[in-house]
């Protein structure tokens, strides 16, 4: 089963259990509609009792979580929950960045550069991990239009001009 990481716990918030949680879902209320959240190797199991707005992220109440040692002990826990559990994609040129990993990548004329492994933010921007069809190290290709000018996810492909990435 694919699952997505969908958030991230930060540091505790006051003394009652609450904690930060940077949501990475495009509605940041929306994290709290997908159940249960459980860590990345599925081991633990989270539910949102409570979300609210509290600048550049969110503050949670997570059940079972009542004191700030208990909150401590989650700060940089990844959540994830099963790729079904997410809203459907009703657009053809939209997608989820989970469901480009693992599609071939090529260039502009048609021949195979290799595998999308990863997505990537590192601070300034998208970039796309790719583990070239010829084998050695993995590259970052950055995740523009320019740079990639054709993703179908439903063709199982994505087309990366090598000359657009400057």
């Amino acid at each position: 089963m694919k699952r997505v990481c969908v958030g991230r716990i930060g540091a505790p918030h006051g003394v009652r259990g609450e904690v930060k949680l940077w949501p990475f879902t495009a509605d940041p209320l929306a994290i709290a509609q997908y159940g249960e959240l459980t860590t990345a190797d599925g081991a633990r199991g989270f539910e949102i009792e409570a979300l609210r707005p509290a600048g550049d992220c969110m503050v949670a109440r997570l059940k079972g979580i009542r004191d700030r040692d208990a909150a401590e002990a989650l700060r940089n826990v990844e959540l994830f929950v099963p790729r079904d559990r997410l809203p459907a994609i009703e657009s053809s040129d939209e997608f989820y960045y989970t469901d480009l990993v693992g599609l071939p990548a090529f260039d502009l004329s048609g021949h195979a550069l290799g595998t999308i492994l990863a997505v990537h933010n590192f601070g300034a921007g998208d970039l796309l991990e790719l583990k070239p069809a010829s084998g050695g190290d993995t590259v970052f290709v950055p995740f523009t239009d320019q740079a990639v000018p054709n993703i179908d996810v439903s063709a199982g492909r994505v087309v990366i001009d090598l000359e657009g990435q400057a």
